[in-house]
């Protein structure tokens, strides 16, 4: 457990955001100025000053001018927010205090865009469920098929958690360009997602964390959710986009599994429609932990889609799953997957228990490529599967070797504790988790992993967001050695023979 707090304190970085400025004596009248929410305030009597803020999110868009801040002070506030407003230098609406303005709805959803939005950044809130009885979603950003009606969307830093009824977040319907950055996600409700990308394009999803813990809700795991993630389309031809396009998955962490032993962490293509579900999915940089007990399908499934690129993950643990890696499949009135890449990836069963590598029907993915990854059975004989298309023995230019990363034994949950203002194991922001995840777990210490993955088709940057080796080949997996000192003496560090100067 030392391993994840190994590094913490480097990962509690303040993030320098520039927001701050001197209030205006009469903000309503100061282009891009800061303005007030208050759990006291008044949308009848207040106007958005310091001392005389209003009430509500949404009262607050609909009168603020373009470029300005909206600081909502801790509180709850119960009821939808309707993000609303077009702003074309964008208006941030931040919590004053991180975590402590709480967002929730018992009856309804928490946070809608039908009104149409543009340029609207969400930051710092705790938004949920505030328990049984809602209707479906907690935050729907919804495009109503036409298109740039919702568009330029950001969430950040928020803790997404706890619908009582269907997904978490839905983005569908035509909205584009959705950011949804350094968050973190748990408990979402039935065979439903943390997050639903649907029927969308240019959609980021980048630097959150990913877990269940009904547990620690007070709520019971059914066992039946489905993915975190999934990238699909339902509705075909009822919006004018066909197929989500340009999707990116990125330098985010999964784990805990507590769902559907059918689905898994990312799931791209549900329906079986006849259209290509999604084309275009770039998922790279991220940790995919496999310290939960309950089994899986596959950490990826893709179905009915086309141009999805894997490239730079680490998925490691014990994972019981029928597929270790992958399952391409299709259902329904699918066409086969076409073009599935897998590139410089970590797969990695230190307990020895893989026992199948990928869940890959033939006939049912027309083309694909498995090339350059690293492969480990805690030293126990890598599994082939007859009936499968895609076996690692396919992977030509395949590295066998232990990677050396983290055990995930005695792995805290990082849940939210609103009581103490930290998150379990103590660190106060998202940022910190997340560092504190990748450092405990997504570190490689075995030589197989360095300076061996394919330059021409690894990312730019790490897990970490950072510049990966210039002027020599890169790492394997999410996480790139940069410096000299980390080269020399993380390895040592991980295990347990020094510490970092």
């Amino acid at each position: 457990m030392w391993r994840y707090w190994l590094r913490l304190g480097l990962g509690c970085v303040v993030l320098a955001l520039g927001w701050g400025a001197t209030v205006a004596a009469h903000p309503a009248a100061q282009a891009g100025g800061i303005y007030y929410v208050a759990v006291n305030g008044s949308d009848v009597s207040g106007n958005g000053s310091a001392a005389a803020p209003w009430a509500t999110i949404t009262y607050a868009l609909d009168r603020v001018p373009d470029g300005s801040t909206v600081l909502v002070r801790p509180g709850d506030y119960v009821g939808r927010v309707r993000l609303r407003g077009n702003f074309t230098h964008g208006v941030l609406v931040r919590a004053e205090v991180p975590y402590q303005a709480r967002l929730r709805n018992t009856t309804d959803k928490v946070i809608t865009t039908y009104d149409g939005a543009r340029g609207i950044t969400l930051s710092g809130f705790d938004i949920a469920h505030g328990g049984a009885g809602a209707v479906a979603l907690v935050v729907h950003i919804d495009g109503g098929g036409v298109q740039g009606r919702v568009t330029h969307i950001t969430l950040t830093d928020n803790i997404f958690h706890d619908s009582y009824n269907n997904d978490i977040l839905k983005i569908n319907n035509g909205a584009t360009h959705i950011t949804v950055r350094g968050n973190m996600f748990y408990n979402q409700s039935g065979s439903d997602e943390h997050i639903d990308v649907n029927s969308v394009e240019d959609v980021v999803i980048e630097d959150n964390v990913f877990f269940n813990d009904f547990a620690g809700s007070g709520r019971v795991n059914g066992n039946n959710t489905s993915a975190f993630v999934v990238v699909k389309d339902s509705n075909g031809t009822d919006d004018w986009v066909l197929g989500s396009k340009r999707v990116t998955l990125r330098r985010n962490v999964f784990l805990n599994w507590e769902g559907s032993s059918g689905y898994g962490f990312i799931q791209i293509g549900e329906d079986g429609t006849a259209s290509y579900e999604a084309d275009g999915v770039l998922i790279e940089n991220n940790l995919l932990l496999g310290n939960a007990s309950h089994p899986m399908r596959a950490p990826l499934g893709v179905m009915g889609s086309r141009n999805v690129t894997f490239r730079n993950n680490t998925v490691v643990g014990n994972l019981p799953s029928n597929a270790f890696a992958m399952r391409l499949y299709t259902y329904g009135s699918n066409q086969p997957n076409v073009n599935i890449a897998f590139y410089n990836n970590i797969w990695a069963d230190p307990t020895g228990t893989l026992t199948d590598f990928s869940d890959t029907p033939a006939g049912q993915t027309t083309s694909w490529t498995l090339h350059n990854n690293l492969y480990w059975n805690g030293g126990a004989v890598l599994p082939v599967g007859g009936d499968d298309l895609v076996n690692y023995t396919n992977d030509a230019a395949r590295i066998l070797g232990n990677p050396q990363l983290g055990g995930q034994a005695g792995l805290l949950l990082p849940r939210w504790n609103p009581g103490s203002e930290t998150f379990a194991g103590g660190a106060t922001s998202i940022r910190a988790v997340f560092e504190g995840l990748v450092y405990a777990y997504g570190i490689p210490a075995g030589v197989a992993v360095f300076d061996v993955a394919d330059a021409l088709y690894a990312p730019s940057d790490d897990i970490l967001g950072r510049l990966r080796a210039s002027g020599g080949l890169p790492d394997l997996g999410a996480y790139e050695r940069l410096v000299l000192h980390e080269r020399l003496y993380l390895p040592l560090v991980l295990r347990g023979l020094t510490t970092v100067p």
